[in-house]
Protein backbone atom coordinates (compact mmCIF):
# COMPACT_ATOMS: atom_id res chain seq x y z
CA UNK A 1 0.00 0.00 0.00
CA UNK A 2 1.35 3.51 -0.89
CA UNK A 3 1.45 6.50 1.15
CA UNK A 4 -1.27 7.92 -0.53
CA UNK A 5 -3.53 4.77 0.30
CA UNK A 6 -2.22 4.97 4.16
CA UNK A 7 -3.77 8.19 3.90
CA UNK A 8 -6.86 7.77 3.37
CA UNK A 9 -6.95 4.59 5.29
CA UNK A 10 -6.27 6.59 8.39
CA UNK A 11 -9.25 9.00 7.35
CA UNK A 12 -11.60 6.61 7.04
CA UNK A 13 -10.88 5.03 10.41
CA UNK A 14 -10.62 8.50 11.92
CA UNK A 15 -14.36 9.29 10.15
CA UNK A 16 -16.24 6.00 11.22
CA UNK A 17 -14.74 5.96 14.92
CA UNK A 18 -15.62 9.84 15.07
CA UNK A 19 -18.90 8.90 14.30
CA UNK A 20 -19.39 5.70 16.09
CA UNK A 21 -17.81 7.05 19.58
CA UNK A 22 -20.75 9.55 20.13
CA UNK A 23 -23.07 7.61 20.02
CA UNK A 24 -21.70 4.91 23.05
CA UNK A 25 -20.74 7.86 24.81
CA UNK A 26 -24.44 9.16 24.62
CA UNK A 27 -25.98 5.78 25.62
CA UNK A 28 -23.69 5.05 28.15
CA UNK A 29 -25.05 7.68 30.12
CA UNK A 30 -28.44 8.11 28.65
CA UNK A 31 -29.09 4.03 30.33
CA UNK A 32 -27.94 5.17 33.67
CA UNK A 33 -29.89 8.18 33.33
CA UNK A 34 -33.17 5.90 32.24
CA UNK A 35 -32.71 3.88 35.15
CA UNK A 36 -31.65 6.48 37.51
CA UNK A 37 -35.81 7.42 36.29
CA UNK A 38 -37.50 4.22 36.70
CA UNK A 39 -35.72 3.48 40.52
CA UNK A 40 -36.83 6.97 41.62
CA UNK A 41 -40.59 5.77 39.81
CA UNK A 42 -40.50 2.76 41.93
CA UNK A 43 -39.23 4.49 45.17
CA UNK A 44 -41.12 7.33 44.90
CA UNK A 45 -44.61 6.84 42.93
CA UNK A 46 -44.37 9.94 40.96
CA UNK A 47 -45.67 9.24 37.65
CA UNK A 48 -43.25 11.97 36.05
CA UNK A 49 -40.50 9.88 36.79
CA UNK A 50 -41.74 6.71 34.37
CA UNK A 51 -42.92 9.88 31.95
CA UNK A 52 -39.58 10.81 31.19
CA UNK A 53 -38.31 7.15 31.59
CA UNK A 54 -40.43 6.72 28.59
CA UNK A 55 -39.57 9.63 26.30
CA UNK A 56 -35.89 9.49 26.86
CA UNK A 57 -35.89 5.70 26.05
CA UNK A 58 -37.32 6.29 22.58
CA UNK A 59 -34.26 8.23 22.77
CA UNK A 60 -32.13 5.75 23.55
CA UNK A 61 -33.17 3.18 21.12
CA UNK A 62 -32.43 5.49 18.22
CA UNK A 63 -28.72 6.44 19.50
CA UNK A 64 -28.31 2.56 20.24
CA UNK A 65 -29.05 1.21 16.84
CA UNK A 66 -26.69 3.98 15.57
CA UNK A 67 -24.15 3.13 18.05
CA UNK A 68 -24.05 -0.76 16.81
CA UNK A 69 -24.38 -0.13 13.26
CA UNK A 70 -21.67 2.23 13.45
CA UNK A 71 -19.58 0.08 15.55
CA UNK A 72 -19.86 -3.01 12.82
CA UNK A 73 -18.47 -1.01 10.57
CA UNK A 74 -15.23 -0.48 12.77
CA UNK A 75 -14.73 -4.52 13.14
CA UNK A 76 -14.77 -5.07 9.34
CA UNK A 77 -12.46 -2.24 8.86
CA UNK A 78 -9.99 -4.29 11.17
CA UNK A 79 -9.84 -7.07 8.20
CA UNK A 80 -10.26 -4.95 5.59
CA UNK A 81 -7.49 -2.14 5.77
CA UNK A 82 -5.23 -3.36 8.90
CA UNK A 83 -4.85 -6.54 8.51
CA UNK A 84 -1.23 -6.34 9.63
CA UNK A 85 -2.49 -4.89 13.05
CA UNK A 86 -4.82 -7.80 13.76
CA UNK A 87 -1.78 -10.11 12.74
CA UNK A 88 0.28 -8.61 15.13
CA UNK A 89 -1.80 -7.51 17.96
CA UNK A 90 -4.71 -9.55 17.30
CA UNK A 91 -3.68 -12.17 20.42
CA UNK A 92 -4.51 -9.55 22.43
CA UNK A 93 -7.24 -7.34 21.07
CA UNK A 94 -9.06 -10.26 20.19
CA UNK A 95 -9.62 -11.63 23.15
CA UNK A 96 -10.70 -8.23 24.29
CA UNK A 97 -13.59 -7.24 22.32
CA UNK A 98 -14.54 -10.97 22.27
CA UNK A 99 -15.11 -10.09 26.40
CA UNK A 100 -16.45 -7.58 25.58
CA UNK A 101 -19.42 -9.81 23.29
CA UNK A 102 -19.79 -11.81 25.90
CA UNK A 103 -20.47 -10.11 28.77
CA UNK A 104 -22.09 -6.59 27.81
CA UNK A 105 -23.33 -7.37 24.47
CA UNK A 106 -25.82 -10.38 25.19
CA UNK A 107 -26.45 -8.41 28.97
CA UNK A 108 -27.83 -5.97 26.48
CA UNK A 109 -29.05 -7.48 24.03
CA UNK A 110 -30.82 -10.00 26.49
CA UNK A 111 -32.92 -7.11 28.47
CA UNK A 112 -32.77 -4.46 25.57
CA UNK A 113 -36.07 -5.81 24.50
CA UNK A 114 -37.60 -5.55 27.54
CA UNK A 115 -36.34 -2.26 28.38
CA UNK A 116 -37.90 -1.11 24.98
CA UNK A 117 -41.06 -2.89 24.88
CA UNK A 118 -41.85 -4.35 28.31
CA UNK A 119 -44.11 -1.05 29.27
CA UNK A 120 -47.27 -2.57 30.40
CA UNK A 121 -46.38 -5.98 29.52
CA UNK A 122 -43.82 -7.17 32.31
CA UNK A 123 -44.16 -5.91 36.23
CA UNK A 124 -43.09 -2.93 36.73
CA UNK A 125 -39.73 -4.49 39.01
CA UNK A 126 -39.02 -6.71 35.72
CA UNK A 127 -38.79 -3.68 33.94
CA UNK A 128 -36.88 -1.51 36.16
CA UNK A 129 -34.58 -4.13 36.22
CA UNK A 130 -34.01 -4.68 32.63
CA UNK A 131 -33.06 -0.81 32.48
CA UNK A 132 -30.60 -1.38 35.23
CA UNK A 133 -28.75 -4.38 33.38
CA UNK A 134 -28.77 -2.44 30.20
CA UNK A 135 -27.04 0.23 32.05
CA UNK A 136 -24.69 -2.36 33.41
CA UNK A 137 -23.86 -3.90 30.12
CA UNK A 138 -22.95 -0.47 28.37
CA UNK A 139 -20.73 0.96 31.11
CA UNK A 140 -19.13 -2.95 30.61
CA UNK A 141 -19.12 -2.76 26.62
CA UNK A 142 -16.82 0.47 27.55
CA UNK A 143 -15.00 -1.46 30.40
CA UNK A 144 -13.32 -3.83 27.50
CA UNK A 145 -13.15 -1.30 24.77
CA UNK A 146 -11.22 1.18 27.05
CA UNK A 147 -9.00 -1.45 27.91
CA UNK A 148 -8.15 -2.68 24.03
CA UNK A 149 -7.94 1.30 23.45
CA UNK A 150 -5.38 1.87 26.75
CA UNK A 151 -3.72 -1.73 25.88
CA UNK A 152 -2.77 0.17 22.83
CA UNK A 153 -1.26 3.39 24.17
CA UNK A 154 0.68 1.92 27.40
CA UNK A 155 1.20 -1.86 26.12
CA UNK A 156 1.69 -4.54 29.06
CA UNK A 157 1.16 -8.10 30.16
CA UNK A 158 2.77 -9.51 26.85
CA UNK A 159 5.49 -10.72 25.33
CA UNK A 160 7.05 -10.49 21.71
CA UNK A 161 7.48 -13.65 19.51
CA UNK A 162 8.56 -13.25 16.02
CA UNK A 163 7.17 -9.43 15.79
CA UNK A 164 3.42 -10.80 17.01
CA UNK A 165 2.40 -9.83 20.67
CA UNK A 166 1.07 -12.87 22.56
CA UNK A 167 -0.58 -12.31 26.40
CA UNK A 168 1.21 -13.35 29.39
CA UNK A 169 -1.02 -11.95 32.33
CA UNK A 170 -4.34 -10.62 31.44
CA UNK A 171 -4.53 -8.84 34.21
CA UNK A 172 -1.44 -6.59 33.46
CA UNK A 173 -2.92 -6.53 30.15
CA UNK A 174 -6.42 -5.31 31.11
CA UNK A 175 -5.21 -3.18 34.04
CA UNK A 176 -2.38 -1.30 31.72
CA UNK A 177 -0.65 1.46 33.35
CA UNK A 178 -3.34 4.13 31.46
CA UNK A 179 -6.31 2.37 32.08
CA UNK A 180 -7.90 3.75 35.26
CA UNK A 181 -7.36 6.78 34.18
CA UNK A 182 -9.04 6.86 30.74
CA UNK A 183 -11.52 4.60 31.66
CA UNK A 184 -12.46 7.37 34.27
CA UNK A 185 -11.86 9.99 32.24
CA UNK A 186 -14.15 8.17 29.29
CA UNK A 187 -16.70 6.90 31.82
CA UNK A 188 -17.05 10.69 33.45
CA UNK A 189 -16.91 12.28 30.14
CA UNK A 190 -19.94 9.97 28.84
CA UNK A 191 -22.07 11.07 32.31
CA UNK A 192 -21.15 14.57 31.87
CA UNK A 193 -22.22 14.63 27.63
CA UNK A 194 -25.87 12.65 28.95
CA UNK A 195 -26.18 15.11 31.73
CA UNK A 196 -25.93 18.68 29.47
CA UNK A 197 -27.97 16.93 26.69
CA UNK A 198 -31.06 16.29 29.77
CA UNK A 199 -30.14 19.75 31.34
CA UNK A 200 -30.35 21.41 27.82
CA UNK A 201 -33.36 19.65 27.01
CA UNK A 202 -35.06 20.73 29.98
CA UNK A 203 -34.32 24.32 29.71
CA UNK A 204 -35.49 24.14 25.81
CA UNK A 205 -38.47 23.34 26.96
CA UNK A 206 -38.81 25.82 29.94
CA UNK A 207 -37.74 28.64 28.04
CA UNK A 208 -40.61 27.59 25.44
CA UNK A 209 -43.13 27.41 28.31
CA UNK A 210 -43.98 23.59 27.78
CA UNK A 211 -44.03 20.83 29.55
CA UNK A 212 -43.22 22.76 32.98
CA UNK A 213 -43.08 19.51 35.46
CA UNK A 214 -40.46 17.39 33.50
CA UNK A 215 -38.51 20.58 32.40
CA UNK A 216 -37.60 21.34 36.57
CA UNK A 217 -36.75 17.41 36.56
CA UNK A 218 -34.47 17.40 33.82
CA UNK A 219 -33.00 20.82 34.64
CA UNK A 220 -32.46 19.50 38.55
CA UNK A 221 -31.06 16.19 37.49
CA UNK A 222 -29.22 17.42 34.41
CA UNK A 223 -27.75 20.14 36.24
CA UNK A 224 -27.00 18.31 39.27
CA UNK A 225 -24.57 16.03 37.43
CA UNK A 226 -22.87 18.70 35.93
CA UNK A 227 -21.91 20.81 38.68
CA UNK A 228 -20.56 17.56 40.48
CA UNK A 229 -18.94 15.86 37.63
CA UNK A 230 -17.33 18.67 35.50
CA UNK A 231 -14.83 19.82 38.28
CA UNK A 232 -15.06 16.07 39.03
CA UNK A 233 -13.22 15.70 35.79
CA UNK A 234 -10.50 18.76 35.65
CA UNK A 235 -8.93 16.62 38.60
CA UNK A 236 -9.21 13.07 36.71
CA UNK A 237 -7.72 14.87 33.49
CA UNK A 238 -4.74 16.37 35.38
CA UNK A 239 -4.48 12.96 36.57
CA UNK A 240 -4.57 11.64 33.52
CA UNK A 241 -2.50 14.11 31.43
CA UNK A 242 0.71 12.89 34.08
CA UNK A 243 0.17 9.56 33.12
CA UNK A 244 0.30 10.23 29.65
CA UNK A 245 3.30 12.43 30.44
CA UNK A 246 5.05 9.46 32.06
CA UNK A 247 4.08 6.96 29.37
CA UNK A 248 4.00 8.68 26.27
CA UNK A 249 6.00 12.15 26.22
CA UNK A 250 5.55 13.38 22.54
CA UNK A 251 1.90 12.98 23.31
CA UNK A 252 2.56 16.02 25.68
CA UNK A 253 4.62 17.45 23.83
CA UNK A 254 2.10 17.99 21.35
CA UNK A 255 -0.50 18.78 23.59
CA UNK A 256 1.43 21.43 25.26
CA UNK A 257 3.63 23.10 22.17
CA UNK A 258 6.58 22.20 23.77
CA UNK A 259 9.60 22.67 21.24
CA UNK A 260 12.50 23.09 23.57
CA UNK A 261 12.90 20.30 26.63
CA UNK A 262 16.14 21.74 27.66
CA UNK A 263 14.18 24.83 29.42
CA UNK A 264 11.22 25.01 31.52
CA UNK A 265 7.59 24.75 29.76
CA UNK A 266 4.96 28.04 29.03
CA UNK A 267 1.50 27.16 29.44
CA UNK A 268 0.07 28.25 25.66
CA UNK A 269 -2.98 29.27 25.97
CA UNK A 270 -3.39 30.49 21.87
CA UNK A 271 -0.27 30.05 19.11
CA UNK A 272 -0.24 28.14 15.88
CA UNK A 273 2.29 25.16 15.93
CA UNK A 274 4.48 25.34 12.84
CA UNK A 275 6.18 21.63 12.92
CA UNK A 276 8.39 22.71 9.84
CA UNK A 277 10.14 25.70 11.65
CA UNK A 278 9.72 23.78 14.92
CA UNK A 279 8.29 26.85 16.47
CA UNK A 280 4.78 28.46 18.04
CA UNK A 281 3.53 31.78 15.71
CA UNK A 282 1.12 34.12 17.65
CA UNK A 283 1.77 32.41 20.93
CA UNK A 284 0.05 33.75 24.20
CA UNK A 285 1.11 31.80 27.03
CA UNK A 286 1.76 32.00 31.00
CA UNK A 287 5.55 31.34 31.53
CA UNK A 288 6.02 27.97 33.39
CA UNK A 289 3.20 27.06 34.31
CA UNK A 290 3.38 24.07 32.28
CA UNK A 291 5.67 22.58 34.08
CA UNK A 292 4.04 23.39 36.99
CA UNK A 293 1.41 21.16 35.99
CA UNK A 294 3.12 18.18 34.92
CA UNK A 295 6.49 18.52 36.87
CA UNK A 296 4.64 20.22 40.01
CA UNK A 297 8.05 22.27 39.70
CA UNK A 298 8.14 25.88 38.12
CA UNK A 299 11.67 25.21 37.04
CA UNK A 300 10.76 21.73 35.95
CA UNK A 301 11.53 20.01 32.91
CA UNK A 302 10.09 17.64 30.74
CA UNK A 303 10.84 16.13 27.19
CA UNK A 304 9.90 18.37 23.80
CA UNK A 305 8.95 17.81 20.80
CA UNK A 306 12.81 18.42 19.45
CA UNK A 307 13.92 15.94 21.63
CA UNK A 308 12.33 13.12 19.06
CA UNK A 309 13.30 12.68 15.41
CA UNK A 310 11.06 14.41 13.19
CA UNK A 311 9.44 10.57 12.23
CA UNK A 312 8.64 9.59 15.68
CA UNK A 313 6.65 13.01 16.68
CA UNK A 314 2.71 13.10 16.60
CA UNK A 315 1.16 15.31 13.94
CA UNK A 316 1.10 18.74 16.39
CA UNK A 317 -0.88 21.23 15.10
CA UNK A 318 -3.90 18.94 15.11
CA UNK A 319 -3.18 17.34 18.69
CA UNK A 320 -2.42 20.61 20.07
CA UNK A 321 -6.10 22.28 19.14
CA UNK A 322 -7.84 19.29 19.41
CA UNK A 323 -6.84 19.63 23.35
CA UNK A 324 -8.04 23.35 23.95
CA UNK A 325 -11.19 22.56 22.32
CA UNK A 326 -11.37 19.86 25.13
CA UNK A 327 -10.40 21.84 27.79
CA UNK A 328 -11.83 25.20 26.71
CA UNK A 329 -15.50 23.06 26.93
CA UNK A 330 -14.80 21.33 29.80
CA UNK A 331 -14.28 24.84 31.65
CA UNK A 332 -17.34 26.29 30.39
CA UNK A 333 -18.97 23.14 31.87
CA UNK A 334 -17.22 23.58 35.40
CA UNK A 335 -18.60 27.86 34.72
CA UNK A 336 -22.46 26.63 33.61
CA UNK A 337 -22.22 24.18 36.58
CA UNK A 338 -21.45 26.55 39.23
CA UNK A 339 -23.56 29.62 38.08
CA UNK A 340 -26.20 26.81 37.85
CA UNK A 341 -25.74 25.77 41.38
CA UNK A 342 -25.51 28.91 42.63
CA UNK A 343 -28.70 30.51 40.85
CA UNK A 344 -30.43 26.89 41.75
CA UNK A 345 -29.13 27.98 45.74
CA UNK A 346 -31.03 31.57 45.21
CA UNK A 347 -33.82 29.97 44.16
CA UNK A 348 -33.95 31.38 41.01
CA UNK A 349 -33.22 28.85 38.28
CA UNK A 350 -36.72 28.66 36.57
CA UNK A 351 -37.06 32.34 36.07
CA UNK A 352 -33.39 33.29 35.05
CA UNK A 353 -34.31 33.48 31.32
CA UNK A 354 -30.59 34.65 30.00
CA UNK A 355 -28.89 31.08 31.63
CA UNK A 356 -31.88 28.96 30.48
CA UNK A 357 -31.36 30.05 26.94
CA UNK A 358 -27.81 29.62 26.69
CA UNK A 359 -28.30 26.50 28.57
CA UNK A 360 -30.62 25.64 26.04
CA UNK A 361 -28.17 26.11 23.47
CA UNK A 362 -24.90 23.81 25.07
CA UNK A 363 -25.91 20.22 24.14
CA UNK A 364 -23.61 19.48 21.48
CA UNK A 365 -20.46 20.63 23.77
CA UNK A 366 -20.15 17.29 25.34
CA UNK A 367 -20.01 15.35 21.85
CA UNK A 368 -17.53 18.17 20.69
CA UNK A 369 -15.17 17.50 23.72
CA UNK A 370 -15.37 13.94 23.55
CA UNK A 371 -14.42 14.40 19.73
CA UNK A 372 -12.23 16.14 20.15
CA UNK A 373 -10.34 14.03 23.35
CA UNK A 374 -10.39 11.60 21.20
CA UNK A 375 -8.37 13.03 18.68
CA UNK A 376 -6.12 13.97 21.26
CA UNK A 377 -5.59 10.44 22.17
CA UNK A 378 -5.92 9.03 18.46
CA UNK A 379 -3.50 11.21 17.06
CA UNK A 380 -1.22 11.93 19.64
CA UNK A 381 -0.43 8.08 19.81
CA UNK A 382 1.05 8.80 16.10
CA UNK A 383 3.18 7.50 14.24
CA UNK A 384 2.32 4.18 16.35
CA UNK A 385 -0.72 2.18 16.19
CA UNK A 386 0.53 0.73 19.18
CA UNK A 387 2.67 2.65 20.66
CA UNK A 388 6.32 1.58 21.10
CA UNK A 389 5.38 -2.22 19.17
CA UNK A 390 3.48 -1.41 15.86
CA UNK A 391 4.08 1.92 13.71
CA UNK A 392 0.49 2.54 11.65
CA UNK A 393 2.31 2.47 8.57
CA UNK A 394 3.21 -0.93 8.84
CA UNK A 395 -0.36 -2.15 10.05
CA UNK A 396 -2.28 -1.82 7.18
CA UNK A 397 -3.62 -4.32 4.25
CA UNK A 398 -2.01 -4.18 0.86
CA UNK A 399 -5.50 -2.51 -0.55
CA UNK A 400 -4.70 -0.34 -3.98
CA UNK A 401 -5.74 3.21 -3.04
CA UNK A 402 -8.88 3.62 -5.61
CA UNK A 403 -10.24 0.47 -3.38
CA UNK A 404 -9.92 2.94 0.05
CA UNK A 405 -10.95 6.11 -1.94
CA UNK A 406 -13.85 4.16 -2.76
CA UNK A 407 -15.24 2.83 0.08
CA UNK A 408 -14.63 5.97 1.56
CA UNK A 409 -16.82 8.27 -0.41
CA UNK A 410 -19.54 5.16 0.19
CA UNK A 411 -19.20 6.02 4.32
CA UNK A 412 -19.11 9.76 3.82
CA UNK A 413 -22.41 9.72 1.58
CA UNK A 414 -24.21 6.72 3.70
CA UNK A 415 -23.24 8.37 7.37
CA UNK A 416 -24.23 11.67 6.07
CA UNK A 417 -27.53 10.40 5.24
CA UNK A 418 -28.52 8.12 7.39
CA UNK A 419 -26.94 9.72 11.00
CA UNK A 420 -28.65 13.03 9.28
CA UNK A 421 -32.05 11.35 9.15
CA UNK A 422 -31.10 9.98 12.65
CA UNK A 423 -30.64 13.38 14.41
CA UNK A 424 -33.63 14.67 12.51
CA UNK A 425 -35.96 12.04 14.18
CA UNK A 426 -34.46 12.56 17.82
CA UNK A 427 -34.89 16.10 17.31
CA UNK A 428 -38.75 15.48 16.43
CA UNK A 429 -39.16 13.47 19.40
CA UNK A 430 -37.71 16.47 21.64
CA UNK A 431 -39.80 18.30 19.78
CA UNK A 432 -42.98 16.21 20.43
CA UNK A 433 -41.97 15.94 24.20
CA UNK A 434 -43.06 13.58 27.35
CA UNK A 435 -46.39 12.16 26.63
CA UNK A 436 -49.30 11.53 29.55
CA UNK A 437 -51.87 13.16 31.13
CA UNK A 438 -49.34 16.10 33.58
CA UNK A 439 -47.28 16.52 30.17
CA UNK A 440 -50.47 17.52 28.23
CA UNK A 441 -51.88 20.00 30.71
CA UNK A 442 -51.00 23.52 29.77
CA UNK A 443 -48.30 25.49 31.81
CA UNK A 444 -49.47 28.60 32.99
CA UNK A 445 -46.12 30.83 34.05
CA UNK A 446 -46.46 33.87 35.71
CA UNK A 447 -46.68 36.91 34.23
CA UNK A 448 -43.48 37.98 35.69
CA UNK A 449 -40.52 36.11 37.25
CA UNK A 450 -41.02 34.32 40.56
CA UNK A 451 -39.21 36.17 43.54
CA UNK A 452 -36.70 33.97 45.74
CA UNK A 453 -39.86 33.74 48.37
CA UNK A 454 -42.31 32.66 45.99
CA UNK A 455 -40.30 29.92 44.21
CA UNK A 456 -40.44 27.01 46.26
CA UNK A 457 -38.26 24.44 44.28
CA UNK A 458 -35.73 22.33 46.63
CA UNK A 459 -32.40 23.51 46.75
CA UNK A 460 -29.42 21.33 45.60
CA UNK A 461 -28.83 17.76 47.44
CA UNK A 462 -32.59 18.40 48.77
CA UNK A 463 -34.51 15.34 48.06
CA UNK A 464 -37.79 15.23 45.02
Amino acid sequence: MDVDAVLLARIQFAFTVTFHIIFPSFTIGLAAFIATLLVRWRMTGEERFQRLARFWTKIFAISFAMGVVSGIVLSYQFGTNWSRFSEVAGNVVGPLIGYETLTAFFLEATFLGIMLFGWDRVSPNLHVTSAVLVAVGTSMSAFWILAANSWMQTPAGHEMINGIAHPVDWVQIIFNPSFPYRFAHMFTAAYLTTSLVVLSVGARYLVANKFHEDAKTMIRMGLGMVAVLAPLQLLIGDAHGLNTAEHQPAKIAAMEGHWDGSKPASLVLFGWPDAAAETNHYEISIPNLASYIITHDFNGTFKGLKDFKPEDRPPVWAVFVSFRVMVGIGLLMIVTGFVGAYLWWRRTLFDTGWYLKAVSYMWPLGFIAIVAGWWVTEIGRQPYLVYGILRTKDAVSPVAFGAVLTSLTLFVLVYSSVFSMGVMYINRLIEKGPEGKAAETPDVLPSRPLSAAQDSEPQPGAAE
